[in-house]
């Protein structure tokens, strides 16, 4: 045969899957970034914020250990200890990272500005909510309430493995799973989404790129907001999200865009 045909999806968005620190809840994605540090000072290794969010949206016991490997933190570590961290300190440090974690949620558990009336939007749309982690009790108070909720331990492997988002589709029961949307607001959560096989919106300014609460965003300099604002949306960008944009508050024109796209026959 001269010609083959090929399905094309051509139908709405069926289900938006959330991100929690940085996404839909504590602007700056502050909390993880924290624990990071507070695990390794116990360890008597001093590691900086730039430090602690370089692997940012890695399962935590990953980050832990791609923080390990950094040259600077690695050089401290043999300066302190005498060796080099090896697995064992990986486990010990993931250990103490947990329980850290719990205690620390209800200081950065406020919702992000706009965070509510987006889901609600997307809700009145049809559109179903799924969320990539496990820390949703305080949200939960401030009502937000996913139909979904995936961690990294009831899948084989995290993030940028696509197997949170797609546990998600078969808890929510929709299909192709080109008709779902993953925001995120870290590079391997974009990733995560695009190996899904998913369109993938990244969220600049709420969350790790910048790394800094909205109050001390919003004493920074006009050209300081836009010299860190650029080089996350090119960081983004050039991870392959479809849509950059600065928070959860402007995603309703992206899924407007993205079902005009669809309903053309594009794909993700």
């Amino acid at each position: 045969m001269s010609f083959t045909y090929q399905r094309r999806y051509r139908g709405p968005v069926q289900a938006v899957l959330l991100d929690w620190a940085g996404t839909t809840m504590d602007y700056g994605c502050m909390a993880p970034a924290v624990v990071f540090v507070d695990v390794y000072k116990r360890q008597g290794v001093p590691i900086t914020m730039e430090e602690a969010r370089a692997p940012m949206g890695a399962h935590k016991r990953v980050h832990i250990q791609r923080i390990s490997q950094l040259d600077s933190v690695r050089g401290r570590w043999q300066d302190v200890h005498g060796k080099p961290p090896g697995e064992a300190d990986v486990d010990r440090m993931f250990a103490d990272f947990v329980p850290l974690q719990m205690q620390c949620l209800g200081d950065y558990s406020a919702l992000i500005p706009g965070a509510l009336e987006a889901v609600g939007a997307m809700r009145k749309r049809g559109m179903k909510i799924g969320s990539t982690t496990g820390y949703l009790r305080d949200a939960k108070r401030q009502g937000y309430e996913p139909d979904s909720t995936v961690c990294a331990s009831d899948v084989p492997a995290g993030r940028p493995y696509p197997y949170m988002c797609l546990q998600n589709v078969i808890n929510l029961g929709v299909s192709p799973v080109e008709a779902c949307v993953k925001v995120d607001d870290t590079l391997p959560g974009i990733e995560e989404g695009l190996n899904a096989g998913m369109w993938a919106i990244g969220l600049a300014m709420s969350g790790n790129e910048i790394g800094l609460p909205l109050d001390e965003v919003r004493k920074l300099e006009p050209a300081e907001v836009a010299r860190k604002r650029d080089r996350a949306y090119l960081r983004m960008s050039q991870a392959g999200a479809h849509y950059v944009i600065d928070d959860i508050a402007g995603v309703m024109p992206c899924l407007d865009d993205i079902e005009r796209r669809m309903a053309l026959g594009e794909r993700p």
